[in-house]
């Protein structure tokens, strides 16, 4: 399908970016790289009178590590973070998820910043941001912000960022020693949306005791969803096979699928109890290297 009229808009910075938005009010929607944005248009789901494209605004790319955290400028492509020697060495973890998303084509144009913004559970970076304790930094009327990832997924397609806000830069902890994390998700086919994915970050001491513990599953509930109670059976622990086996359960349990073209509910469940095992097991055998 072919969406809706809708005027364009290029914005030259973040505040030119906060002016146009606050013109055109709730009519108006930021755009990115536009792979999340646009099908949403042509399947009506969204029907903006004003695109804001902030694709352009200088300085909103980047990736480093700045102190005690990585800090992803929220303009950089999924390509640019697939081929980051900083990524690929430290965060293996993203590099998982990207090599997952769509195509090249896509990854090219894609921004990690629309990926989170979108607030859709069937991305992939959402359930990475959860797993990695992440903060959003967004700008607004009122300067910036900083969000804590567990208060930004606010419902379906909701998060926190207010219509004048634009989100500018993800940051996670910086990769410390015993930490490693995994990502993996199940798809009909390459580059389709997930139908389950399970993201975890774990950091282990000296003794090989869980001292943090991230959960993250991608498009088995309304909203990108962190797995609580399996956390908390892992955390404090040494985490056993026994243990892994319970979270996959958990997992299973806890994660709220529904059925669709993807699969059956039960079939979802029983692929997050496999994948969070499996990626438990990877994250583990990567804080141990």
């Amino acid at each position: 399908m072919i969406p809706s009229n809708f005027i364009y808009h290029k914005a030259t910075s973040v505040k030119d970016a906060i002016a146009l938005s606050e013109t055109h009010g709730e009519e108006a929607k930021f755009m990115s790289g536009g792979h999340s944005l646009l099908p949403m248009m042509k399947l009506r789901f969204a029907t903006p009178e004003h695109i804001i494209d902030i694709s352009k605004i200088e300085g909103l790319s980047y990736i480093k590590e700045d102190g005690d955290l990585l800090k992803i400028g929220a303009l950089t492509t999924q390509t640019e973070m697939e081929h980051s020697s900083l990524i690929k060495e430290n965060y293996p973890i993203l590099t998982d998820a990207i090599k997952l998303t769509a195509d090249p084509s896509v990854r090219n144009v894609g921004t990690i910043g629309g990926n989170i913004a979108h607030g859709d559970a069937a991305n992939d970076q959402p359930a990475l941001m959860l797993a990695m304790r992440a903060t959003i930094i967004a700008e607004g009327v009122d300067g910036k912000k900083s969000i804590p990832i567990d208060e930004f997924f606010h419902g379906f397609y909701m998060t926190a960022l207010e219509p004048t806000d634009v989100l500018v830069e993800i940051q996670v902890p910086k990769r410390k020693k015993g930490s490693g994390g995994a990502y993996h998700k199940v798809e009909r086919k390459v580059g389709d949306y997930a139908t389950a994915g399970v993201a975890v970050h774990v950091e282990l001491d000296n003794n090989g005791v869980c001292q943090e513990i991230g959960i993250g599953l991608t498009n088995v509930s309304a909203v990108p969803m962190r797995l609580d109670r399996g956390e908390e059976l892992l955390k404090g622990k040494k985490i056993t096979e026994d243990l892994i086996d319970q979270v996959g359960a958990i997992a299973g349990e806890d994660c709220e699928p529904t059925s669709d073209l993807r699969g059956s509910e039960a079939y979802k469940r029983s692929i997050v109890n496999t994948i969070t095992k499996r990626m438990l097991h990877s994250a583990l055998q990567r804080a141990k290297n």
